[in-house]
């Protein structure tokens, strides 16, 4: 993936360098698996060993070593970290390319004065569970087949510290304990979190609302002619900055939105993010979500003659039925379990939690300010989230099942219940096949929009720095 320096559309650094970077990002195709990742990572450093420096920063729970890439020397310290949930491997790419550009175009690494700290993989363990679909990302029902995602205890996104009100965490794992002890070394100015959505369009997270940022980050999949995802957030204690432009996720203000519907909130919350963490040093914090598909509805904020409560409330029923039928096969099937599968960790904490993410937004519908058309894309957002989560947990509890049928010790009830799920899931999957207008996205564009947003971050915030609005 590598190039050499060529003309640009303005001087390294300016947002029409940036864009015209993000459209020349060559095709590529699939994502790498933990091996050949680290194995290109550790010949980029070989290959240029006065300016790639390689070093462990930790290990895995399975004990595999992760390593992080340092590329220049400039007084700016950037941090970027792919796998974080280990079915979003755009980061993957997205870091190679990266990497490439910043050794081989000597302007660009000059013009960002940074040092960039490149972890590829901080959770090898978990993305081996995926690199089954790695190969071909193009079909749904497949990846979805092949779907794993830790539980929430056990992602590296999501097991920081915590601690509020009656709610407590401190079960960090072996890989955050690696994330947390490079920011406290590096102290990043901006830190990128490569993460991926599955269906719809683009939006971004930010720690904070930096001036300029919003336009900066709107041109890029503008330039790429991606659409913008400006449906449903991914929870309603998101607060938005822009269209599709939120600022980060918060745990405090899950717990907070949670405890007000009158729920159990502190069962509800688990651990922090690497955003809360990386604050403590004044970081300013990105996430640019892309989708493996897009669908024309993504970015339509035509008025419907849907209310958006009842859309709200239909949403939350299909989630309790969901949940209801998951916990059905998983209770079922529970007593004859033996093998401590990571498939069926998750599913143990994913199928209940579906109930329970599905009664919360019952209660929401009921909130006063929720009559309202809701839009084409509010609508169409809420509908695949039920899509994607029986996709989602219904392949991992097969997986589960499976376990035990691959390894000669399922019971006759196992296979009972592991041929009803099959028989669910087929419904599943025809419903969400049956789905017309969707586009599979090339990788690149892909790709480009997580390194041409990371471009154009880095320039607004040495923008900032210099005490000057962000200009092209």
């Amino acid at each position: 993936m590598s190039r050499r320096t060529t003309a640009h559309a303005g001087p390294a650094g300016s947002l029409e360098d940036v864009l015209e970077r993000a459209r020349r990002v060559p095709p590529v195709a699939g994502f790498p698996g933990v091996d050949a990742l680290l194995a290109w990572f550790g010949a980029l450093a070989a290959d240029h060993p006065g300016l790639v420096r390689e070093r462990r920063i930790g290990t895995s729970r399975l004990g595999e070593p992760i390593p992080m890439v340092t590329i220049g020397s400039g007084p700016r310290p950037h941090l970027l970290f792919a796998g974080v949930h280990p079915n979003e491997p755009i980061g993957f790419r997205t870091l190679q390319h990266l990497a490439s550009e910043l050794v081989g175009d000597p302007d660009l690494l000059a013009a960002s004065d940074a040092t960039w700290h490149l972890i590829p993989c901080i959770d090898p363990d978990g993305t081996r569970l995926n690199e089954g679909w790695f190969a071909d990302p193009a079909d749904r029902t497949a990846y979805s087949r092949a779907f794993y995602r830790p539980a929430p205890a056990e992602q590296a996104e999501w097991t920081f510290p915590f601690a509020y009100r009656d709610a407590w965490f401190d079960d960090v794992i072996p890989e955050t304990q690696a994330l947390m002890r490079v920011i406290d070394e590096i102290r990043p100015e901006l830190m990128v979190s490569l993460h991926n959505a599955e269906l719809g369009g683009v939006y971004y997270y930010l720690s904070e609302d930096v001036p300029g940022a919003v336009p900066a980050l709107h041109a890029v999949p503008r330039a790429l002619g991606l659409p913008l995802d400006v449906g449903e957030a991914e929870s309603p204690a998101i607060r938005s900055i822009a269209p599709a432009v939120y600022l980060m996720s918060s745990t405090r203000d899950e717990y907070d939105y949670l405890d007000s519907l009158g729920m159990d909130a502190a069962s509800m919350v688990g651990g922090d993010s690497s955003s809360a963490y990386a604050s403590r040093h004044g970081t300013v914090s990105l996430v640019a979500e892309l989708p493996y598909w897009s669908h024309p509805l993504a970015d339509d904020t035509t008025p419907t003659s849907a209310d958006y409560a009842d859309v709200v409330r239909a949403k939350g029923e299909a989630m309790i039925a969901l949940g209801g039928t998951l916990v059905g096969l998983l209770d079922e099937a529970r007593p004859d379990l033996t093998i401590r599968s990571p498939f069926l960790r998750a599913s143990e904490a994913f199928v209940p939690m579906t109930a329970e993410l599905g009664r919360s937004e019952v209660l929401r519908a009921e909130r006063p300010g929720l009559r309202r058309p809701a839009t084409a894309a509010e609508v169409f957002s809420n509908e695949d989230v039920v899509r994607m989560f029986r996709l989602r947990w219904g392949g991992m509890l097969l997986r589960a099942l499976d376990a035990e049928v691959h390894a000669g010790l399922a019971t006759a009830r196992v296979h009972r219940v592991a041929a009803r799920a099959r028989e669910v899931y087929a419904g599943w999957t025809a419903e969400a096949d049956s789905l017309t207008g969707l586009t599979v996205l090339p990788v690149e564009q892909l790709v480009g929009v997580q390194y041409g947003a990371t471009l154009a971050m880095s320039r607004v915030l040495a923008d900032r720095a210099a005490g000057r609005g962000a200009t092209s």
